[in-house]
């Protein structure tokens, strides 16, 4: 997950400042006001060409950390090196 969203917020940057800002400036009702915002979030991370490129040509580091994660519940820290695999292989994947 935490991979995921490094990839995201590095090419979806406008969605994800926008959404920022509205889950702080709703504090209480977040998860109603800012729905959509996270849908665009959603959607510009599905659609972009470089993601999906990372998500086919990354596809082994990223189940690699999935695995990591299901393995240590508790223990996200202890998948840091799939992290850092999966983000290696995605900064190398050419636009």
């Amino acid at each position: 997950m935490l991979a995921a969203l490094a990839v995201t917020s590095r090419h979806c940057r406008h969605q994800m400042e926008l959404y920022g800002r509205c889950v702080a400036t709703n504090p209480e009702s977040w998860q109603r006001h800012c729905h959509h915002l996270r849908l665009d979030v959603t959607r510009c991370a599905a659609e972009h060409p470089i993601v999906q490129r990372i998500r086919q040509e990354c596809s082994e580091p990223f189940a690699a950390f999935e695995q990591c994660l299901k393995q240590n519940p508790t223990s996200v820290l202890s998948c840091s090196p799939q992290v850092k695999a999966f983000l290696l292989c995605a900064d190398q994947v050419k636009p």
